[in-house]
């Protein structure tokens, strides 16, 4: 979880490192830090607890001019708390070389009674520093940093991108890769590190990614790449498809706000090239066969999160559409449970970054036991695509914020998509059914944009709801899993109580909690389309009405039925029944982030959280 970028060039090496880090702190905030070899040919360290800022405040007060080589590492705390003395880097070898690293070495102890056993002085609570010292000891006994670490990486278990730097080796930096993102920028007189190409894509969109337990080796002038034997393996670069200015804030309050309004646009770029002459058509699926595809009797999709509700969203309509019973599990519970699984079983994962460690041990599963795999992704080339059968990217462009917001959304858009091609696959979905949900996809940016425009209302409403305690949400089919994801923005930024339930539950012991004025959102299904739900929603309202609740509904233009008994009416455009949750959960969105700016949080970086979760 935590950032790590590594620089190689002739250009302003701290300045590389600050910049790679400002784009990866969504990664880690709990302290910064960098080493550089600096002008007199030594490994200088500057290192601070808290947000980056800290580190650049101490760069100020006491600067540091490198000559080309360095390496820089935003936390995400694991081992040991979040201080100086536990943030990255770490020194071996008499503070000749320094080390960052992403992950969790789970055999530390033994490790470190081992290095302490050798000499080695500790000074922090963290498993890195356990393997810089025992790199340390690699290099003083004549060992090459390349050959160190591959030497060291083979005693570890767990996860580790580590990268490392020694001043006899100047201008190389050498790193190694297990169940944790790395991956290299290429450019021109210069090479880069990063556990995520916003480390260097405003210096160049080439990038190769670096496979599981492979070294990499970078210099100014040349990258290789080996096996953790030291065998020489080949590699392909990418262009990434997005530049700087997408990860940047671009004039918005926050992140958060950014990628809420940028909605649409994730929609329209997930939906584009995959509706043909009125059919969804996916590239990806197709090549895995018809007969594949057509034999497929269970669908498991598993996620963690915000991805876990977009999984369940995407479930009611896969199987409306494909007829095949689907299921939705936590990732970080699947291979645990011994799943029941066969060769006619499809498992599609969900992850934004493509990395999440408990989504990938998942799909790692479920290929040992003969599933056909399919990715659901927002990141080009990351380890979870390239592990599953097929991957459909979502293309929703950089997601900074924390709390997700447009890649949930792309990720619902893309398993609607998954359902029509296996309804048509499998020859069970109607034309018209098909053309009638095409047509709702293709209305949805557009309707997305007029849901965006619900922020000043709900600004308002946030804002009086300041000193509020806890909120609780109510939705009926797709509008559950919405209600759950309202319900955990707020948690995750506004630091509140917030709990999200099936409206039928109510009777069965939630309606306990209704007290006066208890804030309620209530997600009210579509009259038109989705009549008997709606008035089943509708009784629901008037039963924590009736006990004093404060009810917000979100419902959509034109339905009146609310009005005689919600406090605040909250209206979306009108689709089907089906794309509801998509379009509720903009208001719901905005309110969280709302609130929390008006309890003075950080929207885009809420406590004890990171971004991408690439350990378990």
């Amino acid at each position: 979880m935590c950032g790590i970028v590594g620089y190689a060039g002739p250009n302003d090496t701290v300045e590389a490192l600050l910049n790679g880090l400002r784009r990866l702190e969504y990664r880690g905030y709990d302290s910064a830090g960098i080493a550089v070899i600096d002008d007199t040919g030594g490994v200088a360290v500057r290192k601070k607890s808290g947000k980056l800022v800290n580190l650049e405040d101490l760069l100020t007060a006491s600067p540091v001019s490198a000559a080309g080589t360095g390496i820089g590492h935003t936390r995400w705390a694991t081992h040991g708390g979040p201080t100086d003395v536990n943030a990255h880097p770490h020194l071996g070898d008499g503070g000749r070389l320094a080390v960052i690293h992403n992950g969790i070495v789970e055999n530390f102890s033994e490790l470190r009674d081992d290095v302490i056993a050798r000499g080695a002085e500790l000074a922090s609570e963290t498993d890195t520093e356990v393997v810089a010292a025992l790199l340390g000891l690699e290099t003083a006994a004549g060992k090459d940093v390349e050959t160190a670490l591959r030497d060291v990486a083979k005693r570890l278990h767990g996860t580790f991108t580590l990268l490392a730097m020694h001043q006899n080796e100047p201008g190389k930096i050498v790193a190694a890769r297990h169940h944790s993102p790395l991956v290299i920028g290429l450019g021109d007189g210069e090479n880069f590190l990063g556990s995520d190409v916003a480390a260097f894509v405003a210096s160049t969109r080439r990038a190769v990614v670096v496979n599981e337990d492979n070294i990499a080796i970078i210099t100014p002038d040349s990258v290789r790449i080996t096996d953790f034997a030291g065998t020489e393996v080949s590699f392909e670069e990418y262009e990434v498809e997005w530049d700087a200015g997408a990860a940047d804030k671009g004039g918005w309050s926050s992140f958060m706000a950014k990628e809420i309004n940028e909605q649409p646009e994730a929609i329209a770029n997930t939906i584009r090239g995959r509706i043909v002459d009125g059919h969804v058509e996916i590239p990806e699926l197709t090549e895995l066969g018809a007969e594949r595809l057509q034999n497929i009797d269970r669908i498991i999709i598993i996620a963690c999160g915000t991805a876990s509700y977009a999984g369940m969203v995407g479930s009611y309509a896969i199987e409306q559409w494909a007829r095949v019973p689907v299921e939705v599990q936590l990732s970080h519970e699947f291979r645990y449970r011994d799943p029941v699984l066969s060769d006619r079983t499809m498992v599609i994962s969900v992850s934004q970054s493509g990395e999440t460690m408990d989504t990938l041990m998942a799909v790692k599963y479920a290929i040992e036991q003969g599933v056909t795999t399919v990715s659901v992704c927002n990141t080009q080339s990351a380890t979870i695509p390239r592990e599953s059968d097929a991957a459909v990217y979502t293309h929703a462009g950089p997601e900074v914020a924390v709390a997700s917001t447009k890649a949930f959304i792309a990720q619902i858009t893309a398993l609607y998509l998954i359902g029509l091609h296996l309804g048509r696959a499998r020859g069970v979905l109607s034309a018209e059914a098909e053309a009638a949900a095409v047509e709702q996809l293709e209305a949805l940016p557009e309707k997305m944009v007029e849901a965006v425009a619900t922020h000043e209302q709900i600004a308002e409403l946030a804002h009086w709801m300041a000193d509020t305690r806890s909120v609780l949400f109510l939705g009926r089919h797709v509008g559950y899993p919405a209600a759950l994801e309202g319900a955990l923005k707020l948690k995750e930024i506004a630091y509140i109580h917030a709990e999200g339930f099936a409206a039928g539950e109510l009777k069965h012991g939630p309606i306990a909690l209704i007290d006066h004025g208890q804030p309620v959102f209530v997600l009210v299904p579509s009259p038109r389309t989705s009549p008997l739900m709606h008035s089943k929603v509708v009784s629901n309202i008037q039963e924590i009405r009736a006990r004093g609740a404060r009810v917000i509904a979100i419902v959509e233009k034109g339905d009146t039925a609310v009005l005689p008994f919600a406090d605040e009416v909250v209206r979306i455009p009108l689709t089907d029944a089906l794309f509801d949750p998509i379009l509720q959960v903009v208001p719901l969105q905005w309110f969280a982030l709302e609130l929390s700016t008006a309890k003075g949080l950080d929207v885009d970086q809420p406590r004890n959280l990171a971004k991408s979760v690439t350990v378990e």
